[in-house]
């Protein structure tokens, strides 16, 4: 089976590399507990061989080096990926995450009745090799899914090597104990952007992610949400912020998705960001309805909550909103001047659009 596998993904790069030599008997193997399974090797190669793609020939040169001491390296800290990270999906991926999307609603359907707890599923639905001079890396975009209502739809992320092993190294220095029976899938010095190490480290981050997330201990860990949400949020702000809305848009709702999967706040105040940002993309591409249905899932989120700087700039909003639309308003009217006769809050109020402008994520 793993002769197959290594045919078929070949097989997929050959009008790319039409020389490519065998695999280095000495190149750097990957934990056991990391490597493909001769039962997973066929499946994993079929769903990947439609959608890998490579820049040029160069890209499956022996000698280059992916995420390892080069320029495109981030120091430890750093927080998840920067812009690489946060590309949007090739058209290939699209397509397979539909596919995928099917078959995983099917499996939480037949699934919702039994007793096992259900958890997330996660999906590499295509791997790129993206050249950005000087530096060249492999971009792998995950569906992530989770129990729900049968038409929501699954979540992506775009990451790379770099992002896995920040967080791996992130949680190894916090939580010794439990992560110490999780694998990762080695650096290697040759041989990255091959397609059998492409497939593999597919494989290897799918079972990566899910044994955090069925470790409670870990799946509530601040670095492992950070790691699914905050690039989208950062690149979702700065999108709203230059008035690309329509951009913006698609990732706000992408990382909404992510939040309601995950099904933990990935921050205190990230929910209310991410429904911020729905808003003020709606009210700006003139869909006042939906902006004014993100405001009132925000006024439920702080309906027990104690006065914050969120809650003036939402009932501000869904008031304009309402009266534009010809809405009750005098509820939310209510609750505002109320607020600011206690003095909890500016007489006007700052927008949500303001707002969000000067909110740091970090």
């Amino acid at each position: 089976m793993a002769s197959r596998l290594l045919h078929r993904l070949r097989h997929a790069l050959a009008s790319d590399s039409p020389g490519e030599a065998a695999a280095d008997p000495e190149a750097e193997q990957f934990p056991e507990s990391s490597e493909l399974e001769d039962d997973d090797a066929e499946g994993l190669s079929s769903r990947l061989s439609g959608t890998l793609s490579f820049t040029s020939a160069e890209d499956n040169e022996d000698d280059d080096d992916e995420d390892e001491d080069g320029p495109d390296s981030l120091p430890p800290g750093d927080g998840a990926s920067g812009e690489d990270a946060e590309r949007s999906p090739p058209p290939d991926g699209q397509r397979g995450s539909q596919l995928l999307a099917r078959q995983l609603q099917d499996f939480w359907k037949k699934s919702r009745n039994t007793l096992v707890p259900q958890r997330l599923l996660f999906e590499v639905t295509s791997a790129s090799v993206v050249k950005d001079p000087p530096s060249k890396y492999v971009l792998y975009t995950l569906t992530v899914m989770g129990p729900g209502p049968p038409d929501r739809q699954p979540a992506q992320i775009s990451r790379r090597y770099s992002d896995f092993e920040r967080l791996h190294r992130n949680l190894q220095r916090q939580f010794r104990g439990p992560m110490a029976a999780i694998s990762f899938p080695r650096k290697r010095l040759r041989r990255n952007f091959t397609a059998e190490t492409i497939a593999r480290r597919s494989r290897a981050f799918e079972q990566f992610l899910g044994h955090l997330q069925a470790v409670p201990e870990l799946s509530h860990a601040p670095d492992l949400q950070d790691f699914f949400v905050l690039p989208e949020l950062r690149r979702a702000q700065s999108l709203t912020c230059t008035g690309l809305y329509r951009e913006a848009l698609a990732l706000w709702a992408n990382a909404w998705q992510l939040q309601a999967q995950l099904g933990t706040s990935s921050g205190p105040d990230r929910p209310l960001l991410t429904l911020a940002g729905l808003a003020v993309c709606h009210q700006e591409l003139e869909d006042p309805g939906q902006a004014r249905a993100c405001c009132e899932k925000a006024l439920q989120l702080l309906k027990d909550r104690s006065p914050q700087p969120f809650l003036a700039p939402f009932l501000e909003a869904h008031v304009r909103l309402s009266w534009r639309l010809g809405l009750d308003k005098r509820q939310s009217e209510a609750r505002l001047q109320a607020l600011q006769e206690a003095g909890l809050a500016p007489t006007p109020p700052p927008s949500l659009k303001e707002l969000l402008i000067k909110e740091v994520l970090d």
